[in-house]
């Protein structure tokens, strides 16, 4: 924003003139040239400003208010010193981490992280920073975040939060999606990046985990041990088998 006080500069202007009209004759055409010279600077760098890569300008009248149809893009830009100023946004997507803490359908306590990459609608600033300010997303994306999250969360049990992570995280970013346009904010990206339960909810998981494991394993040494007996009967059969067909062949070579 541009300096709105331009009474310290003059004020060196005067001082700076009043030293060298002390001086010899001559001098007075030269502080007038000084003068002249330095508030035509001093007009000039406050009739300007410069909007940078990656922001958009929007521009408040002290008289008319925000001009609300003014959406300046990047480049040297006029103004009216004191009657005009501008207000600079940064449009580029920037990341930010969100937690809340919520109830599963099966009424776990589930603790969401989510990444979120968010810029401003430009061509809707003026509306923006009438309704919002420029600190939009610190008022806005906790807010609808928390709220998104308790919705989706509520809709599965904690099981299926792990299961269906894919699927948990393709309907929140379908809803906060929507709900952010209602604020004139766009979201690139959101990503869950952690997803917690209670210490109680972990350990009886790791028990069940372990148990089934067990479980496994026992199922394994029994049809490991079916099939040692089936192995055992075959071979017996077998040598059966051949045993008789041997007395079989000495009958006939006796007779």
């Amino acid at each position: 924003m541009a300096n709105k006080d331009p009474g310290g500069f003059l004020q060196q202007l005067r001082q700076i003139a009043g030293r060298m009209s002390s001086g010899p004759r001559g001098t007075g055409i030269g502080v007038k040239l000084l003068i002249g010279a330095g508030a035509l600077a001093y007009g000039v760098k406050e009739a300007t400003y410069t909007v940078e890569g990656g922001q958009r300008a929007i521009v408040f009248n002290r008289i008319g208010g925000m001009q609300m149809d003014t959406v300046l893009a990047e480049g040297l830009h006029f103004r009216i010193p004191w009657f005009q100023y501008p207000i600079i946004y940064d449009i580029r997507a920037r990341p930010r981490k969100i937690s809340s803490l919520t109830g599963s359908k099966d009424l776990q306590m589930v603790n969401v992280t989510l990444r979120v990459l968010s810029r401003p609608l430009a061509s809707n600033l003026p509306f923006l920073y009438q309704h919002l300010g420029q600190d939009y997303d610190e008022r806005v994306l906790p807010s609808i975040v928390n709220e998104v999250l308790k919705s989706v969360v509520a809709k599965f049990n904690a099981s299926q939060l792990i299961t269906q992570r894919a699927q948990v995280s393709l309907l929140i970013r379908r809803e906060l999606f929507e709900r952010a346009k209602d604020f004139n904010i766009i979201l690139d990206d959101v990503a869950i990046t952690e997803l917690s339960f209670s210490r109680e909810y972990t350990a009886a998981v790791e028990a069940k985990q372990v148990a089934q494991q067990e479980a496994q394993r026992a199922q394994f040494y029994v049809e490991k041990a079916k099939q040692d007996q089936r192995q055992k009967i075959i071979q017996a059969e077998g040598e059966a088998q051949a045993a008789k067909m041997g007395q079989t062949s000495d009958c006939r070579g006796a007779s």
